[in-house]
């Protein structure tokens, strides 16, 4: 078995005489007589996806949401976003596609959006939450948390694979590589039919970073507000459409390798995150107003009579109880089974 191969150098214009060796092979090895390799980048994506779960689990269990149903969320939204994620990027990249149609099916071979898989997995939340008769609105607060930890862990696979960067910069964080020259000069005539003039011997931005930076940032943001500010069920999530939305918006402008509308110039991501943002401000200000005219306990994670109207910090006396109760019963019930 063979750990870190297919290694590149990169380096950042901050240090242009140190070399970062980056390889996007975790190892490679050999089974009944056929070679196979794990790539960096499902690696990377897999630990934000576990680290996502943990966290869903647990803020799950704080607010007594029953785990086999979530469960079947889980199962429901990974296997429609990752449908979602392809369809998404198939139907923006139909010329790769239309002539070849089994490749649709090779995944492996990239091409996932992430639009698409947030769309695919909140459908497939939906559904799972319909059928097992869940809160959707409490379940899309926790999804948003969970996405910004799986995004912003999972962007630095795009950076051991090289791909996903921007246009060229002479900002000090600026970084190049031999695969992103390389990546440069092969697409140097679609670029500049878009544009994007760009030099392969140039540092470039590192979007990759840009996104993972925010969303953590944003991840805290949220944290912060479920602990002190939050208001009504889907606050969160309306929240996070309209913080990731800003970012992509912005940052989408400086990639290279967006996806476009026809043959336009219009890059559906920067469109579709401004209708985001546009839709969550609009819904979250209205939600807001009838918040402020008419209090009322989130359903299923403050526990007060129907005709009571907490006050902020009666909502966190009452949460820090139940959290206190759920641990006491299940010290109890680890009591009982070793005795």
């Amino acid at each position: 078995m063979k750990f870190f191969q297919n290694a590149v150098d990169v380096y950042f214009k901050m240090f242009p005489d140190k070399a970062f060796s980056v390889s996007s092979v975790f190892c490679e090895f050999t089974l009944g007589g056929r070679e196979f390799s794990i790539k960096w980048y499902g690696v990377i994506i897999a630990f934000g996806f576990l680290l996502a779960v943990l966290f869903g689990g647990r803020i799950a269990y704080t607010w007594k949401i029953n785990l086999d149903k979530m469960i079947d969320v889980l199962i429901g939204g990974t296997i429609l976003g990752v449908i979602g994620a392809r369809l998404y990027y198939v139907i923006f990249a139909w010329d790769t596609y239309k002539n070849d149609l089994l490749s649709i099916f090779k995944i492996w071979e990239g091409g996932l959006a992430i639009y698409g898989g947030i769309i695919g997995g909140i459908l497939g939340a939906y559904i799972a939450c319909k059928i097992r008769k869940m809160n959707f609105l409490n379940l899309l607060d926790l999804v948003g948390m969970s996405l910004l930890i799986g995004q912003g862990i999972g962007r630095w696979g795009n950076f051991a694979n090289q791909e996903a960067f921007g246009t060229n910069t002479n900002m000090p964080w600026g970084m190049w590589s031999q695969k992103i020259a390389a990546a440069v000069t092969r697409d140097s005539a679609a670029l500049a039919a878009r544009g994007i003039e760009m030099d392969p011997a140039g540092y470039v931005h590192p979007t990759f970073l840009y996104e993972s930076i925010w969303c953590l940032l944003g991840f805290a943001l949220l944290y912060l507000v479920l602990k002190k500010f939050r208001k009504f069920s889907g606050e969160l999530f309306l929240i996070y459409g309209m913080w990731y939305g800003l970012e992509r918006m912005i940052v989408e402008g400086f990639r290279t390798d967006s996806l476009y509308i026809a043959a336009t110039n219009i890059r559906v991501s920067q469109l579709l995150s401004a209708v985001l943002v546009l839709a969550c401000l609009v819904v979250f200000f209205i939600a807001m107003i009838r918040y402020t005219k008419n209090p009322k306990p989130i359903e299923g994670v403050d526990w007060f009579p129907p005709d009571a109207v907490p006050t902020l910090k009666e909502r966190k006396m009452a949460r820090l109880k139940a959290e206190a109760e759920v641990k006491a019963q299940t010290a109890q019930e680890t009591q009982q089974g070793s005795d």
